[in-house]
């Protein structure tokens, strides 16, 4: 069985990009166009990790982040690992993020290659 990872991003080409690769990698993928739609699709699911841009609209990555490791409806993702892959590049974002509960920080634009050793190494 194939790992299975959400991907939420408002570009619908980082999407389909991010989608790309990890599909030929082999993994099932799911995405979600920003935090609200990822959490809806998160019920009634498992997934082994997440992708997640930090600015969207509804429900940003830092927001969706915090929901996810600290909502109990959400209680079975509280350990599932979250990478977010953005174009913030500052420090203070970052430490967001990881207060958060991120477990990495891709900037965009990205190589194809780094991001799947990220999922690689992260993916349970």
């Amino acid at each position: 069985m194939s790992k299975k990872i959400m991907i939420i991003d408002d570009s619908a080409s980082i999407r389909q990009v991010v989608s790309l690769t990890l599909k030929e990698a082999g993994y099932e993928v799911v995405d979600a166009i920003d935090g609200q739609d990822a959490l809806n699709k998160l019920v009634g699911d498992k997934f082994n990790l997440i992708i997640c841009d930090v600015n969207m609209p509804n429900l940003d990555g830092i927001e969706f982040v915090k929901a996810v490791k600290n909502n109990p409806e959400y209680a079975n993702y509280k350990f599932t690992p979250i990478i977010m892959l953005t174009t913030e590049s500052e420090e203070e974002k970052k430490m967001q993020g990881q207060a958060a509960g991120a477990k990495a920080w891709i900037v965009k634009p990205f190589l194809p290659e780094k991001l799947l050793v990220a999922v690689e190494k992260l993916s349970t």
